[in-house]
This record gives C-alpha cells, sequence and structure tokens, in this order.
C-alpha cells in the first residue's frame, strides 16, 4: 500500500467522520453502538466504508424527515445488524 493509499484512506475516513457528526445526537449514538457491533461480530470486510457509508446515509435520511432513531433502527442494535449482515453470511 503506497503512502497516497493511505493518506486517501485518512481522508476518505474523516470525511465520514465529519458526516456522522453532522447527525442528530441520537442518530450519532446509534451510529457508533452499530459501528462497534460491525466492527466486533461483523464478517471481515463488511464493516468497511461502504456498508458504514449507506448506514450513514440511511440515518441521515431519517434524520431528515424527521422520523425518531428507533423508528429506523428498532430497540434491537444486534438484531438491526444482523438484518443487514445476514445475506453475507449464506
Amino acid at each position: 500500500m503506497a503512502i497516497r493509499d493511505i493518506i486517501e484512506g485518512k481522508r476518505r475516513w474523516r470525511a465520514h467522520l465529519a458526516r456522522v457528526r453532522a447527525l442528530p445526537p441520537d442518530y450519532q449514538i446509534a451510529y457508533k453502538e452499530i459501528q462497534r457491533y460491525l466492527f466486533k461480530a461483523g464478517p471481515a470486510g463488511l464493516a468497511g466504508e461502504g456498508l458504514l457509508a449507506g448506514i450513514v446515509d440511511f440515518l441521515a435520511e431519517g434524520a431528515a424527515t424527521g422520523r425518531g432513531v428507533l423508528e429506523l433502527t428498532g430497540n434491537d442494535v444486534a438484531g438491526f445488524c444482523d438484518g443487514l449482515i445476514s445475506p453475507s453470511r449464506q
């Protein structure tokens, strides 16, 4: 991996975190729980930029429409994450 790739990866990750910080506080908490679960229990490679960026998009859409975060994810974060990654486990 070249130095430029590392720098670009850090730049993308910082931009991703800025998007997370732009979410309402309760959405940020939900995102952090989802991220924590995926990093610990998710299959390798699935917790990468694509899935996490999609989750931020999903949460930002919900926040924009005024829905509560629990309306989107439900009360069980682990169950929500398992629903996201279950097709990849087959």
